[in-house]
């Protein structure tokens, strides 16, 4: 029975997760080399525990479980069940941290990554007992977005997978279990699929930014968040499906490599919010009022979605 949790990494996610974690009644602690990191993350319950009590996520019977920072991985790992890994998109990286915990946590311990999608197989190969070796991705903002996918790897015992299922499930949550270990895994595939379109046809001149945003978000997101992509086909028809997507499908940008638009904006270090400016401009002091924003309005969809108004 998992009770106890470390989280190595307290980047953009790892708040969120250790907050939804403890609210679930899991013990958790979260490490982050960075003492900034674990200073932020400290920072930042505050706000994020309100957004779940919006969210009216009550604490099991028992009670919320704990957090507690520290800059200690060996600390961290002392005594978890679950470890979960969520370090940068590196492979080095996150081998260099399977190293770390190798000698400190007992071979039944689960190892979950919360990898954006490298391949769960990739990282098996850096850590001994890859049977317990799980992806466990978690969407942005973890706090308020109820999905988790679940992926295992060539070497993931069917059981690691289960479990995770279950610790899923058991918080409220909502595990998706993705058979195949493809790269990217599923939510991130789609969501590409879309940004590469949308990207190509702005690069293209054929949409301006914020119309298309316009578009996505009060076209495409709007009847999604209702009526997932499957059921969509279901709603047209197949027929309607396959006549336009007979002519449309050999229109769709199928680049394999980044747009230049892209590449442009990143070499003059304008990166999005985290630099003040990317494909739009922040004005200053104005992020953390749009951060707010958002996350009301995902709050307000997610109660509607869950028939609570």
């Amino acid at each position: 029975m998992i009770r106890r949790i470390a989280i190595l990494g307290l980047g953009t996610m790892g708040p969120g997760m250790a907050a939804r974690l403890a609210r679930g009644g899991l013990d958790v602690t979260a490490y982050d080399i960075a003492p900034a990191a674990v200073e932020r993350a400290r920072s930042a319950l505050g706000t994020i525990e309100g957004v779940l009590d919006a969210l009216e996520i009550a604490a099991p019977a028992g009670g919320a479980g704990t957090i507690r920072f520290t800059g200690d991985i060996a600390d961290a790992v002392a005594g978890a069940d679950l470890v979960i890994e969520n370090v940068p998109e590196n492979i080095g990286v996150k081998a260099e941290i399977y190293r770390a915990i190798e000698g400190l946590i007992a071979a039944d311990v689960i190892v979950a990554s919360d990898t954006s999608g490298i391949p769960i197989t990739q990282l098996q190969a850096h850590i001994s007992h890859p049977e317990r070796m799980v992806g466990m991705h978690w969407s942005n903002p973890p706090h308020i977005i109820p999905m988790i996918e679940v992926i295992g790897g060539e070497k993931t015992d069917p059981q690691t997978v289960a479990t995770i299922r279950d610790l899923i499930r058991s918080i409220g949550l909502l595990p998706v279990v993705v058979k195949k270990d493809v790269p990217g895994f599923v939510e991130n595939r789609v969501l590409y699929a879309l940004l590469r379109e949308a990207v190509d046809l702005v690069e293209r001149g054929v949409i301006e930014p914020q119309d298309i945003d316009t578009c996505v978000s009060w076209g495409i997101g709007y009847k999604i968040a209702v009526v997932g992509p499957m059921a969509l086909l279901d709603m047209a028809g197949l027929d309607i499906y396959r006549s336009v997507s007979s002519f449309l499908n050999a229109d769709l940008a199928r680049r394999e490599d980044v747009a230049p638009m892209v590449e442009k904006k990143i070499a003059a270090a304008t990166l999005g919010l985290k630099s003040g400016k990317g494909i739009y401009n922040y004005a200053e002091g104005t992020i953390p009022q749009l951060q707010a924003d958002r996350a009301a309005k995902l709050i307000a969809v997610r109660r509607i979605l869950e028939g609570r108004g």
